[in-house]
């Protein structure tokens, strides 16, 4: 078992490990766990066990920082029930709710352990990003009965929260951009969505012409609104993985692959920038787990200068 490096941690992965223990099939047994990179807002493992018709693997997520605590029955209620919603659903691949337990310390969820693995790089990310696309589409495709619906969509941010980078040399544009963001949301057809789907959150298996999405994850902020908020979120994440052009084309792949954005260009930049402008000043919070997995090319300073450029660019194309 791998220990975290501090007293804290380490206690903390036993009580988590004491909770999975109850929650196993009678005489399954843990023998080991490993810290998960990559996640933000909670810890994940995956934890190895040992059951009478051989060894497997599951995974728990544990909320352990201050601020998501106290969101954490929440948040874990909703993945739990997002996930037994989704279960059956061929075209969403998602892990197996085993357990959920708000009231432990930690909170945490035990589910099935997806096969296959994130993938950041520049190689193959356009074939990914296809692949993407049609993924979004068949989550918006869901339609749960109206007592399933998740929560109404939330803004994360506002005018008065964006933070614009310091030093920045197109003031004009920070400033069109939150003036658009101010004005009313514009109408939309609710869809189901992820609300937090990008590339760090899907797996794939395979490789070339066989690259496939084996599971998406982190159905935490799963909600009911307008799908160009979801591909928005994508879009921002291409953009600032792949650069501009990347995050520009993901609308375009969306609709080409069945897809449908609102066809009115201001309501379409309305929600792209609600979503780029919760990024600001420059997106280092994305930048900690994409760099544990490998992106250590993503310095805040390169991701500033692509989140500035992304914003002028949907101005340019759509405002």
């Amino acid at each position: 078992m791998r220990a975290d490096g501090v007293t804290g941690a380490v206690a903390g992965t036993e009580r988590v490990l004491d909770w999975v223990r109850g929650v196993l099939p009678a005489g399954d047994r843990v023998v080991g766990a490993e810290r998960l990179r990559g996640g933000w807002s909670s810890e994940m493992r995956r934890v190895a066990v040992r059951g009478d018709s051989g060894p497997y693997a599951v995974v728990v997520r544990s909320f352990v920082k201050e601020f998501y605590l106290p969101h954490a029955a929440a948040l874990l209620g909703r993945e739990a029930d997002v996930l037994r919603l989704l279960e059956g659903e061929t075209d969403v691949p998602v892990a197996r709710c085993l357990g959920v337990e708000p009231g432990w310390e930690p909170p945490s969820l035990l589910m099935t352990l997806l096969p296959g693995d994130v993938r950041l790089g520049e190689e193959g990310a356009d074939t990914r990003a296809e692949l993407l696309a049609r993924q979004l589409r068949a989550i918006h495709e869901v339609r749960p009965a109206v007592a399933q619906r998740p929560r109404a969509y939330e803004a994360w941010t506002s005018p008065a929260r964006v933070r614009v980078p310091a030093g920045t040399r197109r003031p004009g544009v920070w400033a069109r951009a939150v003036e658009v963001i101010g004005a009313a949301p514009p109408p939309y057809e609710p869809r189901f969505l992820h609300r937090d789907f990008h590339p760090g959150n899907v797996l794939f298996t395979g490789t070339g012409a066989e690259t496939a999405v084996s599971g998406v994850v982190d159905w935490v902020e799963t909600s009911w609104g307008p799908a160009d908020l979801d591909v928005a979120h994508c879009s921002t994440a291409l953009a600032l993985l792949h650069g501009v052009p990347a995050g520009m084309r993901f609308a375009e792949r969306y609709v080409a692959a069945g897809g449908t954005l609102s066809p009115e260009p201001a309501a379409h930049v309305y929600w792209r920038l609600l979503d780029a402008l919760a990024f600001a000043p420059d997106a280092e919070k994305v930048a900690v787990p994409w760099r544990e997995l490998g992106r250590e090319d993503l310095t805040p300073s390169l991701l500033g200068e692509r989140l500035e450029e992304y914003v002028a660019e949907l101005l340019r194309r759509y405002d």
